[in-house]
């Protein structure tokens, strides 16, 4: 280097690029390390926030989980059992309440943290509500099946009371018809001392007893009426049938049914008036409605359907002086 005489020299600049350059390289290393970690930094917030919430989504589907099969549950006991009265009826509003109140934090789609844990909270509440309905429920149907059975074993005693009250009645029925028809049997009269005298008439009205048929006009037929302790006091109807010595009915009057069903000829009918367990004489007279035959007549006295007695009387043909 030359300098020109009469002058300073000058001292030689100095060259600052390469440290402007070391500068300026430093700086943008920086840079680019801030920029690397400041990204390396978001990028694990980000993680973070996405860990965060995969953990919040999958407590949440969780507990989701939990109140669906809690509340299939609840519909179950409440669809089986629709008609829930009193206590019954109060724990299913519990539940319906609690559902509710699990359901819209569910729904929220950022719900907190404390929110998901007072839900699940609930959920365990639930629970355990559902199964205390579940233990009254399951209760009151065995209590119900216990009913049911003591009604259909009462049905079944009512039906065999019912039965046997009908034979009971039945047997009654019979026993009364059965009794009716003994005291019917034992009321019936007895005709003892039976006398049957015939009788002339005379012109002047006297009467003279006779044995001629030809003489004869009427009979008179006495009897007593035994004690009887059964047959009640009132008017009784006594039938007498005459029959002929060839064994005809005399002057039939009618006919009445015997207690074996058979129509029976009467030639009269008397009324007496009898008192319970007191002798009765009866006395009637007979005519016959033609000329007494001779021969054994004989006289049946009927009451009630039986024969109650009989007596004869034989009558003569009658001489120049028979009576």
């Amino acid at each position: 280097m030359s300098y020109s005489p009469g002058t300073t020299p000058q001292a030689p600049q100095k060259d600052n690029r390469k440290t402007i350059y070391a500068l300026l390289i430093t700086a943008l290393v920086l840079t680019w390390g801030y920029l690397i970690y400041d990204k390396r930094k978001s990028k694990e917030v980000i993680t973070q926030k996405e860990i965060q919430y995969v953990n919040v989504s999958n407590a949440k589907d969780s507990l989701q989980a939990l109140f669906n099969d809690a509340t299939a549950r609840a519909d179950s006991l409440t669809g089986s059992n629709v008609q829930l009265t009193g206590a019954l009826a109060e724990k299913n509003s519990e539940i319906l309440k609690l559902k509710s109140n699990i359901g819209s934090i569910l729904k929220k789609k950022n719900a907190t943290d404390a929110e998901l844990k007072q839900a699940k909270e609930m959920i365990t509440e639930l629970n355990g509500k559902i199964d205390g309905l579940f233990t009254e429920i399951t209760k009151l149907k065995g209590e119900n099946q216990q009913l049911t059975s003591a009604n259909q074993q009462l049905s079944t005693e009512k039906t065999q009371l019912t039965n046997e009250k009908g034979e009971l009645q039945t047997n009654l029925s019979k026993t009364q018809a059965e009794k009716a028809n003994v005291e019917d049997l034992a009321s019936t009269l007895h005709a003892s001392n039976i006398s049957v005298n015939a009788i002339k008439v005379k012109g002047d009205g006297s009467q003279k007893e006779t044995s001629s048929a030809k003489r004869a006009d009427l009979f008179v037929i006495s009897c007593n009426l035994d004690e009887n302790r059964v047959t009640p006091s009132g008017k009784k109807t006594l039938y007498v049938s005459v029959f002929n010595p060839d064994g005809t009915a005399s002057g039939s009057e009618g006919t009445f049914k015997s207690r074996d069903g058979v129509d029976v000829s009467y030639s009269n009918k008397v009324e007496v008036d009898y008192t319970t367990g007191k002798v009765l004489p009866v006395s009637f007279s007979w005519k016959p409605g033609a000329k007494f035959q001779a021969g054994e007549y004989k006289i049946v006295i009927y009451h009630n359907g039986f024969k109650i007695g009989e007596g004869k009387k034989d009558l003569k043909k009658g001489g120049f002086l028979g009576l």
